[in-house]
């Protein structure tokens, strides 16, 4: 059960950095294609700028993960079904936010949010006016990022089946406070208190000694 219940948070954490470090990568290009003398502009677009949603959902089934840890019972069940809602969301907002319409729109945003000019397919700046007419005028995307879209889906279907697992199996699982906890009817018994330990060590014996084995003779019995 142990050895079950950390495969299923392992499974359920690599799929969420999955999830995260896929939406950092570019999924897309936008190209920009203006009459001349006005320069090209290719914009790359990430997965985080066309659906942003998908990494919250990946760090917020990552807490969930947490809540596993710290949770029993039908509250573990329950947390294990928000967790494969979490998974199954961002696998749908992936799977929808690739279009064309969204790529351009992204690739526009981010040009006019960042640095006046950009950084054009020729290398050269282009003038903060020239740059909006550039990125105003009729573009197409290009869709790059295949991989990385897989890679974000399996990330988010690994979040969904540690949910059905946790919901399934979770209430069988051991508790975090379980590792603390002694194991009752050890062979040794219950340890020595304190006065007696030190009679022991008056005595010259060694006191875990002694009480993991009683039939050793002290020298103080007659």
């Amino acid at each position: 059960m142990r050895r079950e219940f950390v495969l299923v948070l392992l499974a359920g954490a690599v799929g969420a950095g999955l999830v995260v470090l896929a939406a950092r990568q570019a999924w897309a290009h936008a190209v920009f294609t203006p009459p001349k003398p006005l320069p090209a502009q290719d914009i790359a677009v990430t997965g985080q700028q066309l659906v942003p949603l998908a990494s919250a959902l990946a760090l917020a089934a990552l807490a969930c993960l947490a809540a596993v840890i710290a949770t029993r019972s039908v509250l573990r069940r329950a947390v294990g079904v928000l967790l494969a809602v979490l998974g199954a969301a961002t696998a749908a907002a992936v799977l929808v936010s690739l279009r064309a319409s969204a790529v351009l729109a992204a690739a526009r945003a981010s040009a006019l949010s960042g640095p006046l000019g950009g950084s054009t397919t020729s290398g050269s700046p282009s003038g903060g006016a020239v740059h909006e007419i550039v990125i105003a005028g009729p573009g197409r995307a290009i869709m790059a990022g295949a991989p990385w879209r897989a890679a974000a889906i399996a990330g988010a279907v690994a979040i969904v089946l540690a949910g059905a697992a946790t919901a399934w199996r979770g209430p069988r699982w051991p508790v975090m406070s379980a590792r603390f906890e002694r194991p009752g009817g050890s062979r040794g018994g219950a340890p020595p208190d304190q006065q007696s330990m030190w009679e022991s060590l008056s005595r010259d014996v060694d006191p875990t000694i002694h009480d993991a084995d009683p039939t050793i003779d002290d020298g103080t019995r007659t």
